[in-house]
């Protein structure tokens, strides 16, 4: 965890107003030196100012940054609000399904059925307890692995589009090379840990901005609820999503939470309020909610001042 030193006679905050107003009057020193050049040297340095205000960690009462890597972004600006370690790799848990329901849904119906084999039966960790042979529409198979994570249910829809989890994973990662993921590398296709197995905020912030713009991955983050039954059967699997966000904050619109030993709780988070829309990405946090609400009325206060 990072230790934020503070100089000895100032706050951050007092520090770095101190340091925005001499980058500013240095400015207009210098544009009464240079007229020609005087609009885009105020505005460098407003800019400057602006940015270490912002990333200033007092501003969210914080001692300490509560999570290995942070992404805060206005996506109709493009304004990064607040960021640390956004290109560090780090393993993304089931933050790797958005890949996964990227490729399911370029690639197949939702309409197609899919049968679970053992190996899908046998996933580990967070599963619907789905039984081998069943029987899925793959639209259903999508909704349990975005909404509750559940790796069986994962990997029969991956195996399923794929022919075998090898081949969907060389689909996965040609995807990312087209994206320009470039800090991005799955091992897997339900974002198990693996040495091989990794991404950053900033890759995964480029995936959500992707991934929401198709409206079938919009819908499925962001119901509460829903209700799947195999093809084959009568036994209901009642879906309630992770994201602790949803129905809670105004305006939130998915994405994805995840947890591993190794990468800790992620979550991805999309909200839009007063027309702003903001991205928050959130790497091995030990109170990633907390830390979330914290974010989000965060950029909300800068985005919409006056609120």
């Amino acid at each position: 965890m990072d230790h934020i030193q503070l100089p000895d006679r100032l706050s951050s905050g007092k520090w770095n107003l101190y340091r925005g107003t001499f980058l500013l009057v240095v400015s207009f020193i210098w544009s009464a030196l240079d007229p020609l050049t005087a609009s885009a040297k105020v505005q460098s340095a407003a800019d400057e100012a602006v940015r270490h205000v912002n990333y200033a960690p007092h501003a969210l009462h914080w001692k300490h940054i509560p999570a290995h890597s942070i992404l805060l972004k206005e996506l109709r600006s493009g304004r990064v609000l607040f960021e640390h370690d956004t290109e560090k790799r780090l393993s993304p848990a089931s933050l790797t399904k958005i890949m996964s329901a990227l490729v399911i849904l370029e690639k197949a119906r939702l309409d197609e059925l899919a049968t679970v084999s053992k190996n899908a039966a046998r996933a580990p960790k967070t599963h619907l307890r789905i039984k081998v042979g069943e029987v899925f529409r793959l639209g259903d198979l999508l909704k349990a692995m975005m909404m509750v994570s559940a790796n069986d249910a994962c990997l029969a829809a991956v195996e399923h589009v794929g022919g075998d989890e090898e081949q969907f994973v060389t689909l996965m990662n040609a995807k990312a090379a087209a994206l320009g993921l470039s800090d991005t590398h799955f091992s897997n296709g339900c974002g198990f840990d693996n040495p091989d197995h990794y991404s950053t905020a900033e890759d995964l912030a480029k995936l959500s901005e992707v991934a929401m713009r198709n409206t079938t991955f919009r819908n499925l983050v962001k119901a509460e609820r829903e209700i799947i039954t195999p093809v084959s059967g009568y036994r209901a699997y009642v879906l309630h999503n992770t994201n602790r966000l949803l129905g809670r904050i105004p305006g939130v619109e998915g994405v994805k939470t995840g947890f591993t030993s190794k990468a800790g709780r992620c979550l991805i988070a999309k909200v839009s309020q007063n027309g702003s829309d903001l991205l928050l990405v959130i790497l091995n946090s030990n109170r990633r909610w907390t830390t979330a609400k914290s974010l989000i009325d965060y950029g909300f206060r800068l985005t919409n001042p006056i609120r």
